[in-house]
């Protein structure tokens, strides 16, 4: 069935445009602002079910790069002064959110990235063709290869574009993770005064603060902001200019750096040429960098979300020492269970990314020769992988940590029948006195402290200042 009769069905025979390339003729949707190229690539590729429309940094990124070429371009002399500044007014309209409901082809897809850059390409012309006062398709005035694609190749476009993406997202995710890290520190401060059993391979191991407990993971979440920067400024390495295979092959001498600096204006980011341009035209090390920062971040959030599942568990036969906010009822048979579910959900978040990871490392090691044909597949996941942290670590911020109270009662019977206030004893009354007091305890129903005073080791004062609080838990 062809695609003008596709149309006729669906849409009571809306109007279409015929429009020709290398293998032939098809009706393109009239109102549509890509192409023939945009719509092959529409019925081959129907992957996911998600268009790049649905990471709209990614379409800006590529107008952004559109943009700076064509302004290297004009430099040059090899665009006139009507072409470029109608490329410029039509990538302006994208950068600022409009047109991205055009931008129709699968994320992964194949050839490398060049449905992605020819939907641009399209799209960019169309515009500039309707700016310059023509009809849409009458690439004659403005051709999405030989104009809105010149100097350039996808090989050179896609990549330079997938890396600002990466960073435009970058900046919320830090963004949240700081916020994250603030909320946790601020109950570290609110449970200061909270004591209560610290635990070694789920086993009793020796007197903390909650608020310790909290202070640890807000400074375990402290360097991953500057880990996600540094990565960052990797990413702002690019091989714009090298076209194919980054010879700088049909790009003018002197293109690539003007369409960088050119580049650096428009997007505000610190991008420059790489080094090699053959290399950088094939290697995916920078995103394989960035995957794995994201997967560090990834396991220090679920083991975050592990504990805070733990510690709250019960109510009545488990840890109970943490109450998270109650957000919606947690079973459909047990009235008024109410389970951990924003920490579980960070949890398969977290799985998510650290699975794809291993899905980014082998579509980076399958690269050939001048190019890495699987890069589509690395740059949907790390998209995806960018944009589900960073809304759900603003999930486990906001709906969680915030709202976190502490059973300070709960607390304190931990402590006070833990065998492992023994281990505070050791210096006092040594090793194995302190080993067969703990044996002792656990057999029986005394306590440690109990045991102590009857085979008087020590003076009630001197159990007394070993024991407190102050002693156990500020040695530092």
């Amino acid at each position: 069935m062809n695609i003008k009769s596709t149309i006729d069905q669906n849409n009571d025979k809306a109007p279409t445009r015929i429009e020709k390339d290398s293998l032939g003729e098809q009706a393109v949707p009239a109102t549509a602002l890509y192409g023939i190229q945009t719509q092959r690539a529409q019925q081959n590729f129907n992957i996911t079910g998600v268009p790049i429309s649905h990471f709209p940094e990614l379409i800006k990124a590529l107008a952004m790069v559109k943009c700076a070429a064509a302004k290297a371009n004009h430099r040059q002399g090899l665009l006139s002064d009507d072409k470029a500044k109608a490329i410029a007014d039509a990538c302006a309209e994208i950068i600022r959110g409009e047109h991205h409901d055009h931008f129709i082809v699968d994320l992964i897809q194949g050839g490398a990235g060049t449905s992605t850059n020819m939907n641009a390409n399209e799209v960019i012309a169309n515009i500039g063709l309707a700016n310059m006062g023509f009809e849409y398709g009458q690439y004659d005035h403005m051709h999405p290869n030989n104009d809105v694609n010149r100097s350039q190749s996808t090989n050179d476009v896609y990549p330079t574009a997938a890396r600002l993406a990466i960073v435009f997202f970058a900046k919320s995710l830090k963004e949240a993770v700081a916020k994250l890290q603030h909320s946790l520190a601020a109950k570290g401060q609110e449970f200061s005064d909270v004591l209560k059993m610290g635990r070694t391979q789920l086993q009793d191991a020796v007197p903390m603060t909650l608020g310790q407990e909290f202070n640890a993971f807000a400074s375990d979440l402290g360097s991953e902001t500057a880990r996600i920067e540094h990565t960052c400024q990797q990413l702002c390495e690019v091989n714009l200019g090298g076209t194919a295979i980054g010879t700088g092959i049909n790009a003018p001498n002197g293109y690539a750096h003007l369409a960088v600096s050119e580049l650096a204006d428009i997007s505000g980011l610190p991008v420059r040429l790489a080094e090699n341009l053959m290399a950088a035209s094939s290697d995916m090390g920078d995103f394989v960098t960035f995957s794995g920062t994201l997967k560090r971040l990834a396991i220090k959030l679920s083991k975050l979300s592990n504990d805070l599942r733990l510690l709250s568990s019960g109510p009545r036969t488990g840890f109970n020492e943490i109450n998270l906010p109650a957000v919606q009822p947690g079973s459909s048979i047990m009235p008024g269970k109410v389970n951990p579910v924003i920490p579980e959900a960070m949890n398969q978040t977290v799985f998510q990314v650290m699975g794809t990871d291993m899905t980014i490392s082998m579509a980076a090691e399958a690269g050939q020769l001048q190019l890495n044909a699987m890069e589509p597949l690395i740059v949907y996941n790390l998209l995806n992988n960018s944009r589900m942290l960073e809304k759900s670590i603003r999930m486990l911020d906001e709906r969680c940590i915030q709202d976190i109270t502490a059973n300070k009662e709960r607390c304190a019977q931990h402590v006070e029948n833990s065998i492992g206030i023994v281990t505070a004893l050791v210096p006092h009354i040594g090793y194995d006195n302190a080993s067969r007091i703990a044996s002792q305890a656990l057999r029986s129903s005394l306590g440690v402290a109990e045991i102590v005073r009857q085979e008087q080791l020590l003076s009630d004062e001197e159990l007394a200042a070993i024991l407190s609080p102050d002693t156990m838990i500020n040695n530092i």
